[in-house]
């Protein structure tokens, strides 16, 4: 009879430890899977935001480099480009256009001798020099660029415009025009036009326009 009380106990020994060997694995089994499972989502949404974040880096760099070298090398005319002129395919000259005697305005003229069409767009850089031999910059008038493309023969115009001093007491004495066509960085030397009217104020007070043809 005491043998068969302890075998009963014994069985159910056993039969608790197995129960609890079974509730335990389990949960190790769940904890697991949870894991894994954690893990694989956060791999994958790594590797979307990396995929994303180059994705965007590699477009924006293209775009930025495309633009860059467009505006360096081409004018965009009509859906095509055009090479910019070149200073030395581009005969230039200045001369005295003042409508009235208040008003000074200077026409400079850049003609195509070149062979091919070529883009003149944009604001030509421009310098003019004193008789104490110092250059001063002129700045840029407020208008917008038009499109102007040169077949050979053609001309594009712009112009400097200031304010004519008439009191005989004006400190400027320019001599010479330092113009550098548009994405050009070769300059020419002109003469300042035989009487134009001498400058109000100072050389910070002369714009320069944007160029257009001359048709």
């Amino acid at each position: 009879m005491k043998y068969t009380r302890i075998s009963a106990f014994a069985a159910l020994g056993v039969a608790a430890t197995l129960s609890l060997t079974a509730c335990g694995g389990g949960d190790s089994g769940t904890d697991a899977s949870a894991k894994d499972s954690s893990a694989t989502s956060s791999s994958a949404s790594s590797d979307s935001g990396s995929k994303s974040e180059a994705g965007d880096a590699k477009a924006g760099s293209g775009s930025g480099t495309e633009v860059k070298a467009g505006a360096a090398n081409t004018g965009t005319v009509s859906g095509t480009k055009a090479t910019f002129c070149k200073t030395e395919d581009l005969a230039i000259d200045a001369v005295d256009a003042a409508p009235d005697e208040t008003t000074g305005r200077i026409n400079i003229s850049m003609v195509n001798r070149g062979s091919t069409t070529c883009s003149a767009t944009g604001f030509a850089g421009v310098d003019i020099k004193d008789e104490d031999n110092t250059s001063n910059p002129i700045e840029r008038g407020h208008a917008e660029p038009r499109v102007t493309t040169l077949k050979p023969g053609d001309a594009a115009v712009f112009n400097l415009a200031y304010d004519i001093d008439n009191s005989g007491e004006s400190l400027s004495s320019p001599t010479n025009i330092l113009v550098t066509p548009p994405n050009e960085t070769h300059s020419v030397t002109l003469d300042w036009p035989a009487g134009a009217g001498d400058i109000k104020g100072a050389y910070t007070d002369v714009q320069v326009y944007p160029t257009h043809t001359a048709k």
